[in-house]
């Protein structure tokens, strides 16, 4: 573990403004600033990186110039609690990996953020702006969009139909507009135009007239990654895009949220391939039971044992003392024993001695 970037003990929030002086950040929901050294051309992926380079790992940590701010957000199914995040924030201009074992409530926070439900207690912003108690539709239209573990393209419609309902504002949803072709006809030919070059970039034009349930499912989470580019979002958030993709399909999707990166956008993704995430991750939050365990830069996850733990159990590469191995056997023995002797008559076994006794 690298030494604390921030030797005084500051506190987040303290960190937090450290790294805002450090990064040239400007207030929070202002456009990243660039950092001293900056020169045309360079990536936003540098910025990025750059602003959170003197950020601590620690849980909860400011960061210079947030996107989205999440506060004491819970969320319970019974006595189940499946989300207990007390602060975390998301980066502007980079890329957050969410990651932990099944079952951490990565998914279920997604659907927090995106109104697709609600919360017991706590509230989240983005750029300033609460989104709690809105539909998902209308954080859309804010510029927060997700796409799914499992796709959501509707099988019976073509690719290109797909893509536009991804489109915001259209005139010819009205009823009455509508009825007159004139006043949508020129909105809706821009729409095309604009769902053909993204299907172009994702390499789906040749697709556009076949049903999406035709697609294979790399080609779907194309797709739904490229609808969800047709309204211009701010913040991508993405459920694990490259589950049940081919190794080829793979590389395309990591080319494709680095592009995002490059285009401005903040990309949040759930993945549970570390390769993927140490890949294309400016920063990595760490999710267990419900909570926020660790937080950092990619390279840091792998030695904070936290997260071993999570994942791997506890102690699960303790040595054992000799008292416990002992034990560990003589436990062994009564199972066995118990098996052989039907759940009889079973030795003991004296571990201090080695024989076995009635």
């Amino acid at each position: 573990m690298r030494a604390d970037p921030n030797p005084h003990g500051a506190t987040a929030s303290g960190s937090g403004a450290s790294g805002a002086g450090a990064a040239g950040a400007g207030a929070p929901g202002a456009p990243l600033q660039k950092p001293s050294g900056w020169q045309r051309g360079d990536a936003p992926q540098r910025l990025a990186q750059t602003a959170l380079r003197d950020v601590p790992w620690e849980v909860g940590v400011a960061k210079p110039d947030p996107a989205i701010v999440v506060d004491g957000v819970t969320r319970t199914f019974g006595g189940l609690t499946a989300v207990a995040v007390d602060h975390l924030e998301v980066q502007r201009g980079g890329i957050t990996g969410l990651i932990g074992p099944n079952g951490a409530g990565k998914t279920t926070l997604f659907n927090l953020l995106t109104g697709f439900d609600q919360p017991n207690t706590g509230s989240w912003e983005f750029d300033g702006r609460p989104l709690g108690k809105l539909a998902p539709h209308q954080v859309a239209r804010l510029g927060v969009v997700r796409t799914f573990q499992l796709t959501k393209a509707l099988s019976r419609l073509t690719v290109l139909q797909n893509m536009l309902l991804g489109a915001q504002g259209q005139r010819g949803e009205s009823f009455w507009r509508a009825l007159v072709p004139g006043t949508w006809k020129s909105q809706e030919q821009a729409n095309t135009e604009k769902a053909m070059d993204l299907l172009r970039r994702f390499k789906l034009d040749a697709k556009k007239d076949d049903f999406a349930g035709t697609l294979s499912g790399g080609q779907r989470k194309l797709l739904e990654m490229a609808r969800a580019l047709m309204s211009d979002p701010k913040v991508v958030m993405l459920d694990e895009p490259m589950a049940g993709v081919n190794p080829a399909l793979t590389q395309s999707l990591l080319g494709h949220v680095k592009d995002l990166r490059e285009e401005g956008m903040t990309v949040i993704f759930v993945e549970h391939d570390m390769d993927v995430v140490r890949d294309i991750s400016d920063w990595v939050v760490v999710m267990a039971a419900g909570r926020v365990i660790a937080e950092g830069p990619p390279e840091s996850i792998s030695q904070n044992q936290a997260v071993v733990d999570a994942y791997l159990g506890a102690h699960h590469d303790a040595p054992l003392t000799v008292e416990e191995e002992d034990q560990v056997l003589a436990q062994a023995e009564r199972e066995i024993a118990r098996e052989e002797h039907g759940g009889g008559d079973v030795l003991r076994s004296d571990t201090t001695t080695g024989k076995g006794e009635r």
